[in-house]
């Protein structure tokens, strides 16, 4: 069962304001550190990006949570401040640090009820959880599904090829690197609980799954023309 909380203690204005807050925390992790912040030497370790996948989580475990009959608020404030500390501590602590951060702005900016931030604050303790989901709160669970729905499918997919081009790699390496998104799939297909965060699932992993094959295919015609140019050149030396 979701928490119980008859009226929503967080208005549209009051969400907007916490976004934006968290917006310029990122911004200032990366800049109050001088070698541009933690992990800032991959691209989509970014403020940008680190913010971006925020959002999307936002808006996937508030349409979990909502067919599944969670505490909407509670988890779309727990999904807006998950990663807020992700650039400036190191990963086994960023959710105990982002539960502070999160604590802190709700003490500090509004009047909401304890039940409330309690509860908020331990999803984002929580969402680091690599255990059985049918053990943790249904707002804790439409989280995790969340966070972990936003590296599978079609974003999945742009994201590996991102860094093939920072690694410097060809497009040989591309379908190995959609195939790590697939077996991501696979594995979100294992953990997720809820029937909204399966049908999210199947949807991205047959997407993953058809790139694959159309990416395998023009890579084997163009592997094939540069050995057709290879032999031409070797006949034309000859």
């Amino acid at each position: 069962m979701g928490v119980e909380i008859k009226e929503s203690p967080v208005s549209d204005a009051e969400f907007d304001a916490m976004q934006a807050f968290v917006h310029d925390y990122l911004a200032a992790s990366v800049e109050n550190e001088e070698e541009g912040g933690r992990m800032r030497w991959y691209p989509w370790h970014s403020a940008e990006y680190r913010f971006n996948h925020i959002l999307n989580v936002v808006d996937i475990s508030t349409d979990i949570a909502r067919k599944e009959g969670a505490n909407v608020d509670v988890t779309r404030v727990a999904a807006l401040f998950h990663d807020i500390a992700k650039l400036e501590v190191e990963q086994d602590v960023h959710a105990e640090a982002g539960a502070r951060i999160a604590r802190e702005y709700l003490a500090t900016h509004g009047d909401y009820p304890e039940s409330f931030v309690d509860q908020v604050c331990r999803a984002i303790e929580d969402h680091s959880y690599q255990g059985d989901l049918s053990n943790l709160p249904l707002e804790t669970q439409c989280l995790i599904e969340a966070d972990i729905l936003d590296k599978v499918g079609a974003n999945g997919a742009a994201l590996m090829l991102l860094r093939m081009g920072y690694e410097s790699r060809t497009h040989m390496d591309a379908a190995e690197m959609v195939d790590r998104v697939i077996e991501r799939g696979v594995d979100a297909e294992e953990r997720v609980q809820s029937d909204t965060a399966e049908s999210i699932v199947h949807q991205r992993l047959k997407r993953a799954r058809w790139f694959q094959e159309w990416l395998e295919a023009e890579v084997a015609e163009m592997d094939a023309d540069d050995s057709l140019d290879d032999v031409a050149t070797g006949m034309g030396d000859s």
